[in-house]
């Protein structure tokens, strides 16, 4: 059976303009609501200073997924460093990729990461960062996708009083009522006197030529 095209498939993939801003909002939002990151929630798009590429999915006159991806011009400024020395040079940090629940499971992100990692290469850029908390399939779909899990560190909020004793406020007359945290330790068994903890994963994907 021939491939069907993007369109055939009821999407199209196009670059991010302006007048986008507010479905593509609505569309991170509505992505995330059922993962680790409910509450990371944006109400602008970002604005990059340096070479970016941002895309989005569109069905129906509504968009339906988004990637957008930083790209160093120097190596380092942007990226943590490769896991291999073989892969040293420009990388790009993928900020969002998400696809609207509605839409899920018809290709939508894969297309956007391949059309994102396609235009990439004319940049020569070596490799896609990402990160992203403990949800399964998540993770599932970048392994599926040809990311190699790199390293990982913990997200750690804090919102009672007992939680919030792990704080220590430096102002006089100050006190914390919720708090976020990154652990970069390696004694998990800390983190148990914590309701919710995320583990943090860096994933890289190596863009051959």
């Amino acid at each position: 059976m021939p491939d069907m095209s993007l369109e055939q498939r009821g999407f199209a993939i196009r670059p991010f303009e302006p007048g986008d801003e507010a479905g593509w909002v609505r569309c991170r939002v509505l992505a995330f609501l059922d993962t680790a990151y409910f509450d990371d929630v944006h109400p602008h798009k970002e604005r990059y200073e340096g070479r970016a590429i941002e895309l989005v999915a569109e069905a129906g006159g509504q968009l339906v997924g988004l990637i957008d991806v930083e790209c160093e011009t120097e190596p380092g400024t942007i990226c943590s460093a490769p896991a291999d020395a073989a892969h040293a040079g420009p990388a790009g940090m993928i900020w969002h990729l998400a696809v609207h629940p509605g839409y899920r499971r018809r290709g939508i992100g894969r297309e956007l990461l391949a059309e994102a990692a396609r235009r990439a290469r004319a940049w020569q850029i070596r490799r896609f960062e990402a990160w992203t908390r403990d949800d399964a399939s998540v993770n599932d779909w970048y392994r599926a996708q040809g990311f190699g899990h790199v390293q990982h560190y913990w997200h750690v909020f804090m919102g009672s009083r007992e939680e919030l004793a792990a704080l220590k406020a430096q102002v006089p007359g100050l006190r914390p009522v919720s708090a976020f945290a990154h652990y970069l330790g390696e004694d998990e068994d800390l983190l148990e006197r914590f309701e919710r903890v995320h583990r943090c994963n860096r994933y890289d994907l190596i863009l051959e030529p």
